[in-house]
């Protein structure tokens, strides 16, 4: 009778730990990179999210290496483990349209977070208006050289939504000033060392002709600076601009050595999670990040917007030592 009771409370513990574990939500998250800092610190804020560190939330972070097939190829693997959200950052907003749609079929709801697809297939989407800061990042280049000279563009992944938007704005900026001229302009693919070697080769084909450099992320503004340094010139003499608030780009804007909006990873990351977990719960959840009391115009409103804008943040004088001290 004993061995019997003994077998019966295994039996019952093992029925509960299972439970358990059906019980536990299984999220992906789907970045398209993740070698430079934003996105690890997009990446650091899903784990720290309150669901995830007690245990409420499974999360697997992708690596989409800056492939689209590489992210098609993890939705596959998302679908066929049966994951109960993915969060989506694509890097080709039309390739990705495929990725959303095959989740969507296999009744996956897919929340959008920092970069955009060509789908209304989204459940939602938690990020910041690019072409916004495309316009903000010029338009302080093209102040500081008083609006005539040359600059050069130096421009994220073609095909990606950050690139095409902030490209729009930078061109609205510069349809401000029809006296500055554009010399260079390529993608670097939001890399640091790719943009130096750009700007190394700038430097050399149009000797002291560049005034002003508009990089679409910090990491390439921070790769023209490297650039301006190696030949030996004054970086102070140059108009620099990029765009997310990595902290090598704060410590240069404390500097004085160039301009940045702070993109806040933060907010999309655990935005986009309390939405993925809103839905894969149909709407049995109350949002635990607290970044819905951060940004008051941005509410959380049950969780039912199709889309959540994180507000941009200019870079000062006057907050640079705070963003400074929020980072590790």
């Amino acid at each position: 009778m004993k061995k019997l009771l003994i077998a019966l409370a295994s039996a019952t513990a093992l029925l509960a730990t299972s439970a358990a574990a059906q019980e536990k939500i299984k999220i992906g998250a789907a970045p398209y990179g993740l070698n430079a800092e934003f996105m690890q610190i997009w990446t650091a804020a899903l784990q720290d999210h309150p669901a995830v560190k007690s245990g409420e939330v499974e999360l697997t972070v992708f690596d989409g290496r800056y492939d689209a097939l590489v992210q098609q190829d993890q939705f596959k693997t998302m679908i066929t483990q049966k994951y109960n959200a993915i969060i989506f950052a694509p890097i080709d907003v039309d390739a990705g349209a495929s990725a959303v749609q095959s989740a969507v079929d296999a009744g996956i709801p897919v929340i959008g977070s920092n970069t955009r697809v060509n789908s209304d297939q989204l459940t939602s989407y938690v990020g910041s208006d690019d072409t916004v800061s495309g316009y903000l990042e010029a338009k302080s280049v093209l102040d500081k050289i008083g609006c005539k000279g040359n600059v050069v563009i130096i421009e994220g992944p073609v095909g990606q939504s950050a690139q095409i938007q902030r490209l729009e704005g930078n061109k609205k900026a510069l349809a401000e000033c029809p006296d500055v001229k554009v010399l260079e302009d390529q993608t670097a693919n939001w890399s640091r060392a790719e943009a130096q070697t750009l700007m190394e080769n700038w430097l050399t084909s149009h000797p002291n002709q560049i005034n002003g450099i508009i990089g679409q992320n910090d990491e390439m503004a921070l790769g023209a600076i490297e650039a301006i340094k190696a030949a030996g010139l004054d970086v102070k003499s140059f108009a620099i601009a990029g765009i997310d608030g990595v902290t090598d780009a704060l410590r240069a804007v404390k500097a004085g050595e160039m301009t940045s909006i702070l993109q806040d990873a933060r907010a999309q990351a655990q935005g986009a999670l309390d939405l993925a977990i809103y839905n894969a719960k149909n709407g049995n959840y109350k949002p635990e990040s607290d970044i819905w009391t951060a940004y008051k115009d941005m509410p959380w409103n049950n969780g039912k917007d199709k889309t959540y804008n994180v507000p941009w943040t200019p870079v000062t004088a006057e907050n640079v030592d705070q963003l400074l001290s929020t980072r590790k």
